[in-house]
């Protein structure tokens, strides 16, 4: 998110456009999309090999490798050194899957939705913090010439600062998971508790992959540790994965076309069907919703998907984005009626569809327990995980150029009042809506 308040502008200083600035946002949205295809082709492939040799020494290199192509983004002078680098955040930032992984397996019934609740969490402060530092850095020499404005390096790659405060991130990031993060595969802990047995005639030896928690260090191998396999790619679409993963592949096509519209709409004049606001209009607006969001989860999160239940709460988020896309063609309808201008009725409208918005983060944390409680054994778990990740990124790459592509042309040609790409948007949601009453009314006991 780091690099959306300055991506447009380093795509023109690579001079790739060849003064036409009408094909920035094609190589701009070329970036987005390299992102998220990179993403689907890796996080499968990660999921899978933490399955096997543990989710620990995945955790840790993702952070390194997450660190130097930023470092390198922020270094480029060309858009295929642009491209290259973007493609390589993807490919790493593939492991997000096996993070998720690693959540279940140190969560049980008590308090798992609790824990997964921070990812919406930890999502809402990502979205609001790396925009803001990539505004407010970058450029660093023309802002403050008599200080860093010294710095070489800085005058040639105005855009290094930023990207470098998200490289020191993940840094840090590496540093705290390589101290404090521990092995949670239940094979990979069986595997070092033989080991340590193995080798404990003298004193205990510390395992290369980290140690366990204490109850796991102390517990015997149980036997589902030492049967349980990694399964084939077949043996893991069973009919509950199959369910899982079209409810998150529904709900992050909805939400990366919800994403696509809001700014796009609200920056369209009002005579071509938008609210015509400014751009720090709707960075603050972007920035007050994440913000009041992360609030929202880290408050209630648990306690509300645990009253309701994750599949009245994944229902609702699908009832939720419908209201959000119905809200635009409203307020279009409202500023133009009202000559051309945004008045209180809009601002109204405007709020609700705010608010509204703060629902469809509980049924991220919902997803992802139906996710990996649908998966065939724990050996399999980052398997699953990875393959609903997977499918998120692909969806992901698709519902901006889908969503995007439909209002220009709904506009342009004036199709249905040049509402019709809301009109469409709430029928695919409404399928979603039917397809998240197939999930499970509760999880199974002996799930994974």
């Amino acid at each position: 998110m780091v690099i959306y308040p300055f991506v447009v502008q380093f795509v023109r200083d690579t001079g790739v456009t060849r003064g036409d600035d009408t094909n920035t946002g094609y190589y701009a949205g070329l970036l987005e999309s390299a992102f998220f295809l990179a993403e689907s082709l890796t996080v499968f492939q990660f999921g899978r090999l933490s399955d096997i040799y543990g989710r620990r020494p995945v955790l840790l290199l993702a952070p390194i490798g997450l660190s130097i192509s930023m470092f390198g983004f922020g270094l480029s002078t060309s858009f295929w050194s642009l491209l290259v680098f973007r493609c390589t955040q993807g490919a790493f930032n593939g492991n997000i899957g096996v993070a998720k992984t690693a959540l279940n397996e140190i969560s049980d019934p008590t308090n798992a939705v609790e824990i997964f609740s921070y990812l919406p969490l930890m999502w809402s402060v990502g979205v609001t913090l790396g925009p803001f530092i990539g505004g407010a850095l970058a450029n660093p020499a023309s802002k403050w010439p008599d200080t860093l404005g010294r710095v070489a390096l800085l005058r040639s790659h105005p855009y290094f600062l930023p990207c470098a405060v998200a490289g020191i991130i993940a840094l840090i990031a590496f540093a705290f998971a390589f101290v404090g993060l521990r092995e949670t595969l239940p094979s990979a802990l069986a595997r070092q508790r033989r080991a340590r047995g193995s080798t404990s005639s003298g004193g205990e030896t510390e395992p290369l992959l980290g140690a366990a928690n204490s109850d796991a260090e102390t517990e015997p191998a149980t036997e589902s540790e030492d049967v349980d396999s990694v399964v084939s790619l077949r043996g893991l679409l069973t009919r509950p994965v199959r369910i899982a993963i079209s409810n998150i592949g529904c709900l992050h096509f909805t939400d990366a076309c919800w994403a696509a519209l809001l700014p796009l709409m609200y920056a369209t004049p009002i005579s071509q069907g938008g609210l015509g606001l400014s751009p720090f209009t709707i960075g603050l607006l972007m920035g007050l919703c994440g913000l009041t969001n992360a609030i929202i989860q880290s408050l209630l999160g648990g306690r509300v998907i645990r009253y309701f239940g994750p599949r009245r709460m994944s229902t609702a988020a699908f009832l939720a984005f419908i209201l959000m896309f119905a809200a635009f063609p409203v307020m279009s309808y409202l500023a133009t009626r009202n000559g051309g201008r945004v008045d209180g009725w809009v601002l109204v409208v405007l709020g609700a569809q705010l608010a509204v918005s703060t629902i469809p983060y509980f049924a991220f944390a919902c997803a992802q327990l139906f996710t990996m409680n649908a998966a065939p054994n724990k050996a399999s778990v980052g398997s699953v995980s990875g393959l609903a990740q997977m499918a998120a990124s692909s969806v992901r790459t698709l519902g901006p150029i889908f969503a995007s592509s439909l209002f220009a042309l709904s506009v342009k040609h004036h199709l249905f009042g040049g509402y019709l790409v809301y009109g469409v948007l709430i029928v695919v949601t409404a399928g979603a809506v039917r397809a998240s009453l197939w999930l499970p009314h509760e999880f199974r006991s002996e799930g994974a």
